[in-house]
């Protein structure tokens, strides 16, 4: 007898879509039978036609703890990932205080979130630098990055723009090192592509202007910002990759100019992916200009025609994954009528609507297959994150993880009914079709009806890396 079995499904590959009914037993995928089949079930779940997905994976997620639990913490942001249809996310080092730099942290880290996580986690270590100058400031890491490692860490991250003491910049030599140093052991290293000096003048130039109105400095904002910075960084730390032969994966790509030379990369047989996330496919600086301080993440989104054009590197694979970046704040941190664009939090409230966002896109936007959401939020995030075995696609003897996707249900964002801490989003307001009914992590229910389960609370388990990809 089966511990569960799911019925009148379609089930989701990256290459098929097709009817069969998924047994689980012990965790994980038992049996993948013909429809109607009557196994014999501790519990059936009856799908009604309804498309199934082995899970989705957020490779880009900053659930901020242990440090700043105000904007969020494990169990609200899991919770909210859960009710999203998420059953496994990467959360990132940053922000965090401390910051993931070190093995201590690491069991610090772990010590605070390992009971309380509703879906299946793994984490980025973090890449500290140089740029910082300040006295007292936390300097480069590379003597504890192997340590992180053998933590399992699923990847590395760095920044290349200015970010603060907590998170010091990365420079190239910062960088290269580390490719080096963890190059034989396969480990990935993500980067946050702005080029540090572009980014700091042209901020310094645009707040020293004065008497501006809320328009124009977001104009400011962007323009400070703009893809040049973006660019100018990717090939850096692509040319990084070129020097070492290590393992780069470029964050949350905004602009196809950017994604192009990510391609050549690739084309070239350098070990490089990368991914984009929602707001850059769905949404224009005209949205920034709507919303404000809620709309304020860097890279910025981008010009319309830029939008477009990006969803070409999405279809040919270049942008392999596509992550939330979900990047919460305390709601007086998005008050537009308290702070303006400089003085905002630069990051998305955007986990609960990760994958109805992106269903309603794909299928519904553009006309796609659904089969496109299997790609790049399942098989590709576990294959570049090494948790292939696990995670990521209907196999035997993996994680019994399922997503139930009503492809009719209709939805709404409303900032009222977040899950997570703050209840501030950009995205209130937004409406689509296509959303989660039930979310299972390794034949456990853990969400359904739009909600969390209660008793799901401490169910998720720390993923490691299955094999260096």
């Amino acid at each position: 007898m089966y511990d569960l079995v799911i019925t009148n499904g379609k089930l989701v590959t990256p290459d098929r879509i097709y009817e069969a009914d998924i047994a689980v037993k012990d965790g994980v995928y038992a049996a993948f039978l013909a429809k109607g089949s009557q196994a014999a079930a501790k519990e059936v779940i009856d799908a009604k036609g309804c498309y199934i997905y082995p899970g989705i994976i957020d490779c880009h997620a900053h659930l901020n703890e242990p440090g700043f639990e105000y904007r969020e913490d494990f169990e609200t942001g899991s919770r909210a990932a859960a009710a999203a249809g998420c059953t496994c996310l990467i959360d990132m080092p940053l922000n965090n205080d401390p910051s993931l730099m070190n093995k201590e942290i690491f069991d610090l880290k772990m010590g605070r979130i390992s009971k309380h996580s509703y879906v299946d986690f793994a984490l980025w270590g973090g890449i500290v630098g140089d740029y910082d100058n300040q006295p007292g400031s936390v300097k480069n890491n590379m003597a504890d990055l192997v340590d992180l490692h053998k933590c399992g860490v699923a990847a590395f991250k760095g920044f290349t723009c200015p970010n603060g003491d907590l998170f010091p910049t990365v420079n190239m030599g910062n960088v290269r090192k580390a490719l080096e140093i963890l190059k034989p052991y396969g480990a990935l290293c993500g980067f946050h592509c702005e080029e540090f000096g572009q980014v700091l003048e042209r901020e310094k130039e645009a707040k020293a202007k004065t008497g501006r109105t809320s328009e124009e400095k977001i104009r400011d904002f962007l323009d400070s910002h703009d893809v040049w910075t973006e660019y100018v960084a990717t090939k850096n730390v692509i040319d990084m990759a070129r020097a070492t032969g290590g393992r780069v994966h470029i964050c949350h790509v905004s602009h196809p100019i950017v994604a192009q030379v990510v391609k050549d990369a690739i084309h070239e047989g350098l070990p490089i992916t990368a991914e984009t996330c929602p707001h850059y496919l769905g949404f224009t600086e005209d949205f920034v200009f709507e919303k404000g301080a809620p709309a304020k993440c860097t890279p910025p989104m981008r010009r319309k025609e830029d939008m477009e054009r990006l969803w070409d590197y999405v279809l040919d694979g270049t942008l392999s994954c596509v992550g939330s970046d979900h990047s919460p704040a305390a709601d007086e941190e998005k008050d537009n009528s308290t702070k303006d664009i400089w003085h905002a939090w630069g990051g998305l409230n955007s986990i609960q609507f990760f994958l109805p966002m992106m269903f309603d896109m794909v299928v519904n936007k553009k006309g796609l297959s659904p089969t496109l959401i299997a790609r790049v939020m399942d098989y590709n995030p576990a294959r570049v994150f090494g948790l292939y075995g696990r995670k990521g696609a209907f196999e035997l003897g993996f994680d019994g993880d399922i997503v139930i996707v009503d492809p009719e249900k209709a939805w709404k964002c409303s900032q009222n009914e977040l899950l997570t801490k703050g209840h501030v989003s950009c995205f209130d307001g937004l409406e689509g079709k296509g959303a989660p009914v039930c979310t299972i992590i390794r034949g456990k229910v853990v969400a359904s009806g739009g909600t969390y389960r209660e008793d799901a609370l401490g169910y998720g388990e720390y993923v490691t890396p299955v094999h260096d990809c």
